[in-house]
């Protein structure tokens, strides 16, 4: 019999591999290649969220890397809305080309203030009720 742990922590694996999976579905129609054989990957930036610390995402993280993408779990000082988006925002501006966002539940709100106003950030939750509505166009 499962653990409610373990039943819990693939459908968190699933649940953020299905949204960085879409966000890379916008990322593919939505961004020109570079290189006309292979176009960059962005780099997936997860943030957890209230009840969790960035080691939530190794699985996740593991099988990004096995697909060649560049990923940064960020660690989230849970000291506010304001104090983690700045905190995320430092993180994000060291962050080369484009970028695409993932938080879970708490994350969620972060990464909606974190990535606004940033062209090359395209923001996706795992939990919708955190979700942003979709305010502008992706990459625009």
């Amino acid at each position: 019999m499962a653990s409610s742990k373990g039943v819990r922590s693939r459908g968190l694996t699933w649940g953020a591999l299905s949204t960085v999976a879409i966000g890379l579905l916008t990322t593919a129609v939505a961004t020109p290649a570079l290189a006309a054989d292979k176009p960059a990957k962005p780099t997936i930036v997860l943030e957890h969220g209230a009840f969790a610390d960035a080691s939530s995402w190794n699985a996740v993280i593991k099988e990004l890397r096995a697909d060649g993408y560049p990923v940064v779990a960020a660690a989230n000082p849970l000291r506010g809305p304001a104090h983690d988006a700045a905190a995320l925002r430092s993180v994000l501006d060291h962050v080369a080309g484009p970028k695409i966002l993932v938080g879970h539940s708490y994350g969620g709100s972060v990464i909606s203030v974190a990535g606004a106003n940033d062209p090359r950030s395209r923001p996706s939750c795992t939990s919708p009720p955190s979700c942003p509505p979709p305010a502008r166009p992706p990459w625009s």
